[in-house]
């Protein structure tokens, strides 16, 4: 019998996997599964009708029938973790993180969002209000729309107010607003529109001491060097018509998103998995052209006639042609060339911050936040008596 060889992979093919190997969670081994399970471990496939292989897991037995050790390997982490900024601009930023698992970037994004310290305005103390905003305890309009506006404020320089706690200089800020609507003689109206712009700060605290219970031992100027005022100036709180006021002071507390969205540091921040756009096998032809035609940017044509062959360009300039990529690869005559797939430890970061952090400040406090729990969850088992079981 003549020996048999092993028939030689095509060069995309070959390409494709040997960048696989390369991605996905940090673990003991080189890649040694087969293919299809390495797609799986790797990379969610993008299908017309449904995704597949959606799921991440971390276990170091998950495949041990195979005989392969998948138990986290801290010199691989070290070795494909990297985060790389594409876009910084004022309040919003763009990064792409790598090497790690949606656990711990969904992690990142729960504690920016819920557990990130800011200040807010808590308490009302309504003096005058003739405008048609209800100022009632049951419906309370008024209080909600200023308790949403956003301070800019380093809320780290103050500290939590318990329930029982008096207000001071170092758990309260004090705000007063004071707008009254007027005709002038030229029957223009003055003040018709109340502005964020409009809440002044009062560094020495409460001007109603025996109303609010608020009492500063000495001045916040000190403390707060930059002062305090609204992120945004132009916020709108009330409009008010000619012989209508409002007068108000507002005590401002920290605390977090888990306990009320007025406190939540962020817009919003998401993240996504990094596309891909793999060729199953490189169209020639009439093929190559179709599809360059069809996705131009995203695939690129060389050649012409029958040497016509298609090379996939950056995905992430050509974004709104991903999903015209995932229908395309779920058509008869282009199924056996395209699939849109998406890398599972690839992630496409946006932080929208509120004013009061620098998105990066956010990421940083995050990152600390979550080692302070992991240091907590290593207290813990060091305490758990051991055991043989």
């Amino acid at each position: 019998m003549g020996k048999t060889k092993k028939a030689a992979q095509p060069k995309a093919a070959a390409d494709e996997k040997k960048a696989a190997a390369g991605d996905g969670p940090s673990t003991s081994y080189d890649t040694t599964l087969p293919e299809k399970l390495e797609l799986a471990r790797t990379r969610v496939v993008c299908g017309t009708d449904m995704n597949l292989h959606t799921t991440s897991t971390i276990a170091a037995s998950q495949w041990g029938s195979l005989g392969v050790d998948a138990s986290f390997d801290m010199a691989r982490f070290k070795q494909d973790f990297s985060i790389d900024i594409k876009r910084y601009e004022g309040d919003d930023m763009e990064f792409e993180m790598k090497g790690v698992s949606c656990a711990v970037a969904n992690s990142l994004r729960r504690i920016m969002i819920s557990e990130t310290p800011t200040m807010a305005i808590e308490h009302v103390y309504i003096v005058n209000n003739t405008s048609v905003i209800q100022d009632e305890a049951s419906c309370g309009v008024l209080s909600h729309r200023l308790g949403l506006v956003p301070l800019k404020v380093d809320p780290r320089l103050f500290q939590y107010k318990a329930k029982e706690d008096a207000p001071s200089e170092q758990n309260t800020i004090v705000l007063k607003l004071k707008v009254e609507c007027r005709r002038l003689p030229n029957g223009a109206m003055e003040n018709d529109k109340v502005y964020s712009r409009d809440l002044i700060w009062l560094p020495e605290g409460s001007e109603m001491p025996d109303e609010t219970s608020c009492r500063f031992a000495s001045s916040q100027e000190a403390l707060v060097p930059d002062g305090v005022r609204p992120v945004h100036d132009d916020i709108l709180i009330a409009k008010l018509r000619p012989g209508q006021a409002i007068e108000l002071e507002c005590h401002c507390t920290k605390g977090v998103g888990d306990e009320h969205a007025k406190w939540s540091p962020v817009a919003t921040t998401w993240y996504r998995l990094m596309p891909e756009l793999a060729l199953l096998q490189q169209p020639r032809g009439q093929i190559a052209e179709e599809l360059a035609e069809q996705l131009p940017g995203l695939l690129q044509l060389s050649g012409s006639g029958e040497n016509a062959t298609v090379a996939v360009g950056d995905v992430r300039k050509h974004d709104k042609l991903l999903e015209k990529a995932r229908r395309l690869s779920g058509e008869e005559r282009y199924a056996p060339y395209l699939q849109l797939r998406k890398i599972k430890d690839h992630f496409i970061f946006t932080i929208e911050s509120a004013g009061a952090w620098r998105p990066h400040e956010l990421f940083q406090y995050a990152v600390e936040v979550m080692m302070s729990k992991c240091d907590k969850v290593l207290e813990g088992l060091q305490a758990f008596p051991q055991r043989s079981f």
